[in-house]
């Protein structure tokens, strides 16, 4: 694997791997402190951004390299019309590797089969997401202990969220998945998701409207929120967004293991109040992006080497 495009590119055993090395590195930094001394990351980011750039340049910092950072495609010569594949052609004569996030899908793909360095796709559009996805199973792993026999509730905007996408991907491989599809019903998991991982591979699931019917048998809920920016008109976002608001009172009878994940940015559909409940894992799941980065740059710059 030269680039990481979707999370399906990465095995069982890659992921395993990735999530070993991130928790060595968590526990032994100074083991890692000069991995990618003189190493380049090109970190391209054509859509808004804060914890992906950020956890990605502080990843290369964390293994002591450096940073060539492009936010907003406004300040890029895509503002001039350059295609992605010459962004990602000439970007790979500056960088050793190289994230991309891309509001259109398939951008990340066409980076990669252009560029001469590896490429991660940091987002591209409502398609995927893998090291989001990475960075949630990294944060299960250390909640919970493991993958296998988890019901796994995801609630908010289905349709468009890349972050689901991916993580039902991932999970759908580990034994004893269970999924509760929780959104309204114009922003259901699309048809090919459930088609092509859940019911082709026999994986039980249920979709609900109602969030807090869900809650009692769920040993992680995953709360997305509804994008503004995947609508074409902002009057069914208005009517759309407050669907789902998480507060303490519905934790009640939620279990006292439950694992409460967000990639964030959030809105409003947890409340502030619930961040001091311990069951909230929201921004240790943003912490934990990081380390997951580390480790994924350090094994694509690894066998970047090899190939």
């Amino acid at each position: 694997m030269k680039s990481l495009i979707d999370i399906l590119d990465l095995s069982v055993e890659e992921i395993d791997s990735l999530i070993k090395t991130s928790e060595d590195s968590i526990g032994n930094p100074g083991d890692y402190a000069d991995a990618c001394r003189r190493k380049k990351l090109a970190t391209l980011f054509f859509e808004p951004s804060t914890r992906t750039r950020l956890s990605f340049e502080a990843a290369m910092y964390e293994l002591g390299g450096n940073v060539l950072s492009v936010a907003g495609g406004g300040t890029s010569s895509a503002a001039k019309g350059e295609s992605v594949a010459d962004t990602a052609k000439v970007v790979s004569c500056y960088a050793d590797i190289i994230a991309i996030r891309h509001p259109k899908e398939g951008a990340a793909y066409v980076a990669a089969q252009n560029a001469t360095v590896p490429v991660i796709n940091a987002g591209d559009g409502g398609h995927c997401h893998p090291t989001q996805t990475l960075a949630d199973l990294l944060t299960i792993k250390r909640e919970k202990g493991g993958f296998s026999g988890l019901t796994v509730g995801v609630c908010g905007d289905l349709k468009f969220g890349r972050t689901v996408h991916s993580l039902i991907n991932a999970l759908s491989r580990y034994d004893g998945m269970k999924f509760v599809l929780i959104s309204p019903e114009e922003l259901k998991v699309p048809s090919y998701v459930k088609n092509e991982t859940l019911k082709k591979k026999g994986i039980p699931y249920e979709q609900t409207t109602d969030m807090s019917d869900a809650l009692p048998e769920l040993d992680i809920l995953y709360m997305t929120r509804i994008q503004k920016e995947r609508f074409f008109n902002e009057e069914d976002y208005l009517r759309l967004k407050d669907t789902y608001i998480l507060t303490p009172d519905k934790l009640r009878n939620a279990r006292h293991d439950l694992c409460i994940m967000h990639p964030l940015p959030r809105v409003n559909e947890i409340s502030v109040a619930v961040d001091s409940d311990p069951r909230a894992c929201y921004f240790r799941q943003a912490l934990n992006g990081k380390y997951i980065r580390m480790a994924l740059i350090l094994m694509l710059l690894e066998r970047a080497v090899k190939i």
